[in-house]
């Protein structure tokens, strides 16, 4: 890329200069990120990485979920979507008998939920590599927790609600954030599939959103 006179790069807005990668810069930009997290009682050191979802801190989604949700302490929990586990790993601290599932798409987030599971001492975690619900055949949960992916789309998301019905325990729950624009749709769906859905709490960009399997 050209730079002209006055030391602007060519191409792009004037006034912006070259910055040449040094090795030590570069090093930096890989080192991982640490997050000291407390929710409430909870209080956690998780890792993350560029490219990851929310990587510098834990999203606002994330906190009005987590201010709403408290297992039982020997409830079998799945963190649907982990990324590098905030959620999944507060619950199984809140859950010290039960067990918790995280799962993701994603193998670096995958990987980094583990890790952060171990940096945390938090050995009732599975995490494990996997699309919605596809590698969970056979298991069953009493909580399902998510921060739902706003941008798969509909179509995805109805099948995550269907999914979650199926894997969950006779009066589980099914309890998720979604940015609210999205709450109205996603709520009907919960409805639709699980008989009826409850608003645990709105926030300025954020609901979070309840059903429960029928018992029997």
């Amino acid at each position: 890329m050209r730079s002209d006179a006055d030391g602007a790069v060519a191409g792009g807005e004037s006034g912006v200069r070259r910055e040449p990668a040094t090795p030590a810069r570069r090093a930096g930009l890989r080192e991982d990120l640490r997050i000291d997290a407390r929710f409430g009682d909870v209080a956690l050191i998780l890792h993350s990485t560029w490219g990851l979802f929310s990587p510098r801190e834990i999203d606002p989604g994330t906190r009005l979920l987590l201010d709403q949700v408290r297992p039982g302490v020997a409830d079998r929990c799945l963190d649907l979507g982990c990324g590098y586990g905030p959620i999944g790993l507060c619950l199984a601290a809140r859950a010290p008998a039960g067990s918790v599932m995280l799962v993701d798409r994603d193998f670096v987030a995958v990987d980094y939920a583990r890790a952060n599971a171990r940096r945390n001492g938090l050995d009732q975690v599975e995490a494990r590599l996997s699309n919605g619900f596809d590698q969970l055949e056979g298991m069953r949960f009493d909580l399902v927790a998510s921060n739902l992916p706003a941008k798969v789309g509909r179509e995805m998301l109805r099948i995550l609600i269907e999914d979650a019905h199926a894997h969950l325990e006779p009066g589980g729950r099914f309890v998720c954030v979604i940015i609210s624009g999205l709450r109205t749709a996603v709520g009907r769906d919960l409805a639709s599939v699980f008989g009826s859905c409850v608003k645990l709490k709105q926030g300025t960009r954020h609901t979070v959103l309840e059903a429960r399997r029928a018992l029997g």
